[in-house]
């Protein structure tokens, strides 16, 4: 049975088992009727051949409240393309599959290039920022959902409460975020949320006081969910990350953009899971070793902007702290995932800590050598301002595409 926990900071709002998706379904197609609900699905071609997503479009499917469907394709030939505008056509509700790599999507990006604006570097950033520019140019939604193509437990009554908290107009949150345990084939999952984000977030703490940025990112119960639902207004002014610090950076951006009680939690399932990464203990650029990187780096970025100064020491401190921290979390982790007759291996999560303790460094040493590193992609009211037709030209550009390759 779900708790009714409220931790003061941001609203939680919890499942707690009184409710059907059946009355959720009704009560959003009522709101739907005066608040147009898109759905944003970013994913790579492979996740058309995995094992989620099939599902997922058959959930989808029976979804009555959506207004249109945005899902833009990364790494895909004009062949895959063309399977992919089939694959997703068993979707009733109006959709569109963004071609990123089309020839008239790779032209718009050198356009970008030739004023500063392009993204740096391919990826879901830049994939999720180019379908937020499609659903702004299309001027007729009022919420916006988005979540990964790779969940393999997905069910319709995930999105329904996600989307719920934003799209009721007597409830006056501006973006939601969603929670849920990871727990799957018999194991508790979650590592970079459990092994690094909440006990650098105690560490931070502990070395350099409180903060309230790190009180309201300590308050996410899954900070690191992929899962999110805003109200439309906010988009055009949203930093979107090009890096792996993409769900920490949103998260930020709602703290830079929002007052605290704008923003929500939202309990959306009781068994999740996805695909996992590879740790990648040899490759720092690859894996959850870029991505716990990257997550060091975007909080880092955030509490020196905030004021907060890092030094080398400070650095060193916080990692020393930040390992303790991390050992006495894994040991209640562990008790925790034993009482629920779920298996931790100790050894490796340990390797983890340490692999994320060495990842902290470099990302303390990558602050300091290049303090005004900024890997966010430009605001689409930044691209309006210098290029007032390229949202236009990006609508017609994925129109075109879905025209011609039919």
């Amino acid at each position: 049975m779900a708790d009714f926990h409220q931790n003061g900071n941001i609203a939680t709002i919890h499942n707690l088992r009184t409710r059907s998706v059946e009355e959720l379904h009704y009560e959003l197609e009522t709101f739907a009727q005066t608040r147009k609900i898109s759905l944003i699905l970013p994913c790579l071609f492979s996740e058309l051949e995995g094992p989620a997503l099939s599902n997922i479009l058959k959930e989808l499917s029976e979804v009555p409240y959506l207004h249109r469907i945005i899902i833009g394709l990364d790494r895909a030939t004009e062949e895959q393309y063309r399977y992919a505008r089939e694959f997703f056509s068993i979707l009733p509700q109006n959709h569109i599959v963004i071609w990123n790599d089309s020839p008239r999507m790779l032209e718009l990006g050198d356009r970008l290039d030739t004023i500063g604006l392009a993204p740096q570097e391919p990826g879901k950033g830049k994939n999720v920022w180019s379908c937020l520019g499609y659903l702004i140019a299309c001027s007729d939604s009022a919420i916006m959902a988005l979540h990964d193509c790779d969940i393999v437990t997905y069910d319709k009554e995930m999105l329904a409460r996600l989307v719920y908290p934003v799209a009721n107009p007597n409830f006056s949150y501006q973006m939601a975020k969603g929670y849920y345990p990871r727990v799957g084939d018999g194991k508790l999952n979650g590592r970079v949320t459990r092994l690094l984000v909440s006990p650098l977030l105690v560490a931070l703490k502990k070395v350099i006081g409180d903060r309230e940025y790190i009180s309201y990112l300590h308050s996410f119960r899954y900070p690191l969910s992929g899962e999110f639902a805003m109200r439309t207004a906010m988009l055009p002014d949203l930093r979107v990350p090009s890096d792996w610090g993409l769900e920490i950076g949103v998260l930020s951006e709602a703290w830079r953009n929002l007052a605290p009680r704008a923003v929500c939690q939202v309990e959306i399932s009781d068994a999740y899971d996805h695909k996992h990464q590879d740790l990648s203990e040899n490759d720092s650029n690859a894996g959850l070793s870029r991505m716990s990187t990257d997550i060091c780096k975007a909080v880092f970025r955030k509490l020196a902007a905030d004021g907060t100064v890092f030094t080398s020491h400070v650095f060193r401190t916080l990692k020393a702290t930040y390992y303790r921290c991390a050992l006495d979390m894994l040991e209640a982790y562990y008790n925790d995932a034993k009482a629920n007759g779920l298996q931790i291996d100790r050894h490796k999560e340990e390797k983890t800590i340490e692999l994320f303790s060495e990842n902290l460094m470099r990302a303390g040493q990558s602050f300091l050598e290049n303090p005004h590193e900024v890997p966010f992609i430009a605001t689409w009211n930044r691209v309006q301002s210098a290029d007032p037709n390229f949202l236009g030209d990006l609508k017609a550009a994925a129109l075109a595409d879905q025209s011609e390759f039919t």
